[in-house]
């Protein structure tokens, strides 16, 4: 802690919240067992409205309270936060989680000591499963780091399919990696606000690995710290299989694809695109009861991305200015497909 003995870099935990207080008591609770003097903790409520809620956080340690009138997911909530904060780093967190106490001092030792880093992300294990020292398993949403390939679809470290690996130490050497989870999003202020913040029209899912892919493509690195470990229960939102997280997922994830891949790139993927995301529709009928719904979704996804063509063009237009690193070097390690991060 040599680099932090003289001055301790200020850093706001900014935490979208939506009605579920025995989740956020329990994070709150957590959080006050972090040893890391100079934090402080935005709440944003987003349309709750839930009477007393400012004397509840008002019980926390350098907690406040910020609320929107409406829902506005958690790309704007987050947004909001940020726009309360003049910390030096913000880490963008889910109110399902629960933190090692050491947790946030690994990731600003890590901060300090690069100053290229746009966004960190710690080791995030399942908080569900059966985490003892003999036995601790990584979550799905993260693990020990988020990667994605060619064609755009995300997957992580530590995660196969839908299986996720026992933390074994397999992944316990910082690297770079392609995006940071949004569970618990450590990220330099001054970068992110640069970058416009979260995509608020993203709403939920995938809005961490735009907001990473465009720190990337501006020459800032998003990389893992083992050291650091958050453990999250994950499903709080939406249940992984609804019908709801399948159209957030597949419309943003074309929204990202069209925003930043180069259009070289583009050339080729969408088309392949296309024809996996009709393939994936259909592949959804054969499931029950929902498949009809899922397989619907998907659609609806299409359509929302061509009827908004002319607005997702203008963004890419200004996040390719932004760009000073090539596809060629974003995707030099990357697979040709990874379906396991559907």
């Amino acid at each position: 802690m040599n680099a932090l003995e003289q001055h301790y870099p200020s850093v706001d935990i900014i935490i979208p919240y939506y009605k579920r207080l025995d989740m956020l008591e329990r994070c709150l609770d957590s959080l006050e067992k972090t040893q890391y003097p100079s934090m402080n903790i935005i709440v944003v409520d987003n349309g709750g409205k839930q009477a007393g809620l400012v004397f509840f956080v008002k019980r926390y340690r350098n907690a406040r309270l910020v609320r929107l009138p409406e829902n506005l997911g958690y790309a704007g909530g987050c947004n909001a936060g940020l726009k309360n904060s003049t910390a030096d780093y913000v880490v963008f967190m889910n109110d399902d989680t629960v933190h090692d106490p050491l947790w946030l001092q690994q990731l600003v030792c890590a901060a300090v000591a690069d100053r290229s880093i746009g966004a960190l992300q710690p080791k995030i294990l399942s908080l569900k499963a059966n985490n003892s020292k003999v036995q601790r398993v990584f979550d799905y949403a993260g693990g020990a780091g988020g990667m994605i390939d060619r064609l755009g679809y995300p997957y992580c470290l530590g995660r196969t399919f839908s299986r996720v690996e026992p933390d074994m130490g397999q992944y316990d050497i910082e690297q770079d990696i392609f995006w940071a989870s949004g569970v618990a999003m450590f990220v330099k202020r001054v970068v992110v606000e640069e970058l416009g913040g979260f995509d608020e029209e993203f709403f939920m899912q995938m809005e961490e690995i735009d907001l990473s892919w465009r720190m990337k493509l501006a020459g800032y690195h998003v990389r893992s710290v083992p050291s650091s470990v958050v453990f999250h229960e994950g499903g709080a939102s939406l249940a992984g299989g609804s019908t709801e997280k399948i159209y957030f997922n597949h419309r943003n994830n074309i929204a990202m694809l069209l925003k930043n891949r180069s259009i070289a790139g583009l050339l080729w993927i969408v088309p392949l695109r296309l024809l996996l995301e009709v393939a994936v529709a259909f592949f959804y009928l054969t499931q029950s009861p929902e498949g009809f719904k899922k397989f619907g979704a998907v659609f609806r996804a299409m359509s929302y991305n061509i009827l908004r063509i002319s607005d997702t063009l203008k963004k890419r237009s200004k996040v390719q200015r932004s760009r000073i690193v090539g596809d060629r070097t974003m995707f030099r390690q990357s697979p040709i497909t990874q379906v396991a991060g559907r």
